[in-house]
């Protein structure tokens, strides 16, 4: 792997990597990374998905490798890490106050005194801390409290104007990252710095995409904006004093009459735009053009009113930039839009506001475009190969699906290609395997005896079988649930059929939850999607691994349908392509988490009998490692209890 990383460096192709736990990854692609990043004098970018595995790189990999390479390189290599500006405090916040909360902030004393405790311990805390960023803080505080001290792009006023710029934590972490050979970074940065066409991070050639599994998600989560009342209604107070109140109470309606349309609509993606949302759009547009109008030119020596005329200023921008693309979504006919917008309408347990989003179709051509056609880029991951090729994953990143790769001589003065306009991207796949025996350290159960699954809960047969597998392993169980009701029910009702503790989701940290789990052998976990991935228990307390039905995305999920409807339009195969790729990723994340030593063994035991008796099963398979696979509930049992030791 390593190998063909600086292949790719070398020759600014770009390439696939999958490999599994325990092979070395990060070694493989820093080695050749921070050689490149040194003798050629350049940064390269390393882009991450969790909070966890950048953590691993700064406080661990790089830390080591750098003492290791220092004699073969004649200086030891540096590094940084680096986040989006929200992640760190603000000084110029912390030292002249917070925009007003929130009116429900405002007339609820009990969340009022939490959140003015909570800021209180921010403002001693930024005394101490040197980096300013939020992760460090620990135990961490509310959103809401963090939003206090903290400020997005939009609204940071500059190092050059700000008061306080000079002890910006965000600024020195930007200065560290560019004095750096390799930056640490997360996916939502990455998109970011490539989409917006500013750069945030610093110059670079080479990028280095770990977890690339989820890159899609996280480049399509940056590419979204969102509008509702709320939103409307913190602009207005935002610019109030500011501008004339007349051209305030006009957005203040503008706001009202968006609030009126989104109540009277059903939740649900928006095939066409409706009569009365586009006049409520419409006119939001123009009263957000009207205020920002009003804002007038900045006026260099006034700090303070540069201060609230910068926030008004982000908080305008966001509801008139969101409502021209609301409104723009529908120009073209619906076979060549480029964006989906839907309504979240239903409230839920927070009881949030219908809101409207709006996200692209696909950031295939963004990605493209914006990410492999500069620079050199490696995608890495124990999960790349769904259904047993990389063309999958390689479309929705936009390479073409047939692998390409061009041998040239080693050591040519350069053997990249000059650029040319009919330049097709090429890459390579590669599969490094894993260190693991699949087949004789672990068995794939599929319970082909149980009925499908239904919409109306876990049924009888399926927490019967969860009851006898758990009872087999003495605990040891890690369930993985499609919903969180699901994982719930099953919590409740086990716990009074089984002997062995059972911890869920959702009642404590998921953190601490996860220590308890691997603190205790007889303790078993239930739980949704975030444990789906990362977390990692090696050794005996995780020796069972249930997944309750296959991770399809939920039929009324408006983006999931609007790209399976997509691929159909150009006559391809819309589920396999959109749900089944989804299921395949999050299955074979989920799987992944039995296997995590040497010494590992153990169950994936899959309730869902699709996945050996539908078409699509093969493929659903095939994305899955070799495991030992058997039907017989018996054989199961019976492997459990021997490992029950």
């Amino acid at each position: 792997m390593a190998e063909a990383v600086d292949h790719t460096i070398r020759t600014g192709e770009h390439l696939a990597v999958q490999a599994g736990t325990g092979t070395g990854k990060s070694l493989a692609y820093l080695v050749p990374s921070v050689r490149h990043a040194v003798a050629d004098g350049t940064t390269v970018v390393v882009s991450t998905a969790t909070i966890a595995l950048q953590t691993q790189l700064v406080d661990r990999d790089l830390p080591r490798l750098a003492k290791a390479l220092k004699p073969e390189l004649d200086r030891e290599p540096t590094f940084a890490i680096l986040k989006g500006r929200r992640n760190y405090l603000c000084m110029h916040r912390i030292h002249t106050g917070a925009p007003d909360e929130p009116e429900d902030a405002l007339f609820d004393p009990f969340k009022l005194s939490q959140i003015g405790r909570e800021v209180k311990r921010l403002h001693e805390w930024s005394s101490d801390t040197e980096t300013g960023d939020r992760d460090e803080l620990n135990p961490g505080v509310s959103d809401a409290a963090w939003k206090q001290v903290s400020v997005t792009a939009r609204e940071c006023l500059g190092v050059a104007k700000c008061p306080i710029g000079t002890d910006c934590f965000a600024e020195k972490a930007r200065n560290r990252a560019g004095k750096s050979d390799v930056v640490v970074t997360n996916h939502a940065l990455l998109a970011i710095d490539a989409l917006q066409g500013y750069a945030v991070l610093p110059e670079h050639d080479v990028v280095i995409v770990d977890e690339a599994h989820d890159l899609v998600d996280r480049v399509t989560s940056a590419a979204t904006n969102e509008l509702n009342a709320p939103m409307v209604a913190a602009a207005t107070r935002r610019c109030g004093r500011l501008i004339d109140q007349d051209i305030a109470d006009r957005m203040a309606e503008a706001g009202d009459g968006l609030a009126m349309v989104l109540e009277d609509m059903r939740g649900g993606r928006l095939e066409e735009l409706p009569q009365a949302l586009g006049g409520a759009l419409a006119v939001l547009r123009d009263s957000a053009h009207a205020c920002i109008t009003g804002l007038g030119p900045e006026r260099k020596e006034d700090t303070d009113g540069s201060t609230a005329r910068k926030l008004a200023l982000a908080a305008l921008d966001e509801v008139h930039d969101t409502a021209v693309r609301l409104l723009e979504a529908f120009d073209a006919e619906p076979a060549k839009r480029f964006d989906v917008v839907w309504l979240n309408n239903d409230g839920g347990e927070f009881n949030r506001p219908p809101t409207l989003r709006v996200a692209p179709l696909s950031v295939g051509g963004l990605l493209r475009d914006k990410l492999f056609g500069p620079r050199s880029v490696v995608l890495t991951s124990a999960t790349l190969a769904l259904g047993g090729s990389f063309d999958t994953l390689a479309r929705q990143w936009g390479l073409p699906a047939e692998q390409s790769t061009v041998s040239r001589a080693p050591g040519a003065a350069s053997e990249k290609e000059a650029p040319s306009d009919s330049d097709v991207l090429r890459w390579t796949g590669m599969d490094v395997g894993s260190p693991f025996e699949h087949k004789s350290s672990g068995i794939l159960y599929v319970a082909k005896h149980l009925p499908p699954p239904g919409r109306d809960g876990l049924a009888p047969a399926y927490l019967n079988e969860i009851a006898e597998l758990i009872e087999a392993a003495g605990g040891r169980t890690l369930a993985l649930f499609s919903s969180m009701r699901a994982a719930k029910q099953a919590a409740a009702e086990l716990r009074d059929r089984l002997k062995t503790p059972i911890l869920c989701q959702g009642e404590d940290t998921t953190g601490l939850l996860v220590r308890k789990f691997a603190d205790d052998t007889r303790t078993s976990l239930f739980g949704t999607l975030s444990l789906w991935q990362g977390v990692d228990v090696p050794g005996s307390s995780l020796q069972l691994v249930i997944i309750d039905r296959i991770p399809f995305p939920r039929p009324d999920d408006p983006l999931a349908s609007a790209r399976q409807r997509a691929v159909e339009a150009r006559g391809g195969n819309g589920f396999l392509t959109v749900a089944a790729t989804h299921a395949a990723l999050l299955l074979a994340q989920g799987v992944g988490r039995l296997l995590r030593s040497g010494n590992d063994k153990g169950v994936i035991a899959i309730l869902d009998p699709r996945i050996a008796t539908a078409r699509y099963g093969g493929f659903l398979r095939a994305s899955l490692p070799p495991f030992w696979t058997t039907y017989d509930p018996e054989k199961v049992r019976a492997a459990l209890r021997r490992i029950d030791v």
